[in-house]
């Protein structure tokens, strides 16, 4: 989906071409952040584009189509780097597709139903970062304890330094607020489908990639050094918490969706049963 050219945040933007021509589609465009696109496993690329863009309905003009990745015209440009770190084997590149062609049956779900398909499948995949996103605060803990107990410095060990003993309880009660808010949400997905939990949803993945670079940030800095290093896995963790501050939709755009909404409903939460 997400393009170099446009503000990707707002799907509507998109600005790659997917258009009929007889039995074929011709797709031109440039995409970048294209997940797994690397990986020498990876043979069929999805690309999302507009097929309508007159149509009246924003949200109707897109397309999305299976492009395989031989095909003529899809060349690679470059691996996408985060802070300077690759996702080797697997990468996210930047892709041009310049008049590739293929069959009209590789139009999924028919046309106009690109945005449908994109936010069936960004529910799950939010809900997923801010799982993995506890687990990497939670190892991050886990470390913090760990260093606090086997270094000193200015004659006691880090964990008698009352800075630490704050910066790891407030770790704690941040992991352990971020993990109910995540848990509510997914225990709403299970009992009433990805639409009627998006609200909170978009909560979590408002609440846990901060949460997540705030502890890690806690956990560098306890290590020092070794914080940043390869050494630790606290380094790419914090780069991973960060990028999804962007990734599925920027925080912004969260915001946005949820305070519409509970404007909307006159300020009232979502109400659910603790799972």
């Amino acid at each position: 989906m997400t393009e170099p050219q446009v503000a990707s945040s707002d799907a509507t933007n998109i600005q790659c071409e997917i258009k009929r021509d007889g039995d074929s589609y011709v797709i031109n465009g440039r995409k970048w952040f294209t997940s797994g696109a690397m990986n020498e496993d990876c043979e069929i690329l999805i690309v999302m584009g507009k097929t309508a863009p007159d149509h009246p309905d924003r949200h109707r003009q897109q397309s999305m189509i299976l492009v395989p990745k031989a095909t003529p015209g899809v060349r690679i440009v470059r691996d996408m780097l985060t802070y300077d770190y690759d996702d080797a084997p697997v990468g996210h590149p930047e892709i041009v597709y310049d008049n590739v062609r293929v069959p009209a049956e590789n139009i999924l779900l028919g046309e106009g139903r690109g945005f449908e398909i994109a936010q069936g499948r960004l529910g799950p995949g939010r809900i997923h970062h801010c799982m993995r996103l506890i687990g990497c605060a939670q190892r991050a803990l886990e470390l913090m304890c760990q260093r606090a107990v086997s270094r000193t410095a200015f004659g006691k060990p880090l964990a008698e330094q009352g800075s630490v003993r704050e910066d790891i309880a407030n770790s704690f009660c941040e992991i352990a607020q971020a993990r109910l808010l995540t848990l509510q949400a997914a225990d709403k997905m299970d009992r009433e489908g990805n639409k009627a939990a998006r609200d909170l949803i978009a909560a979590a993945k408002i609440v846990v990639p901060s949460m997540a670079a705030r502890v890690i940030d806690r956990a560098i800095q306890i290590h020092g050094a070794a914080g940043v290093s390869q050494d630790t896995f606290l380094a790419r963790a914090y780069v991973y918490a960060r990028f999804i501050r962007i990734g599925d939709g920027p925080d912004q755009v969260h915001l946005a969706a949820v305070g519409k909404e509970l404007i909307r409903r006159g300020g009232r939460g979502v109400t659910t049963r603790a799972p």
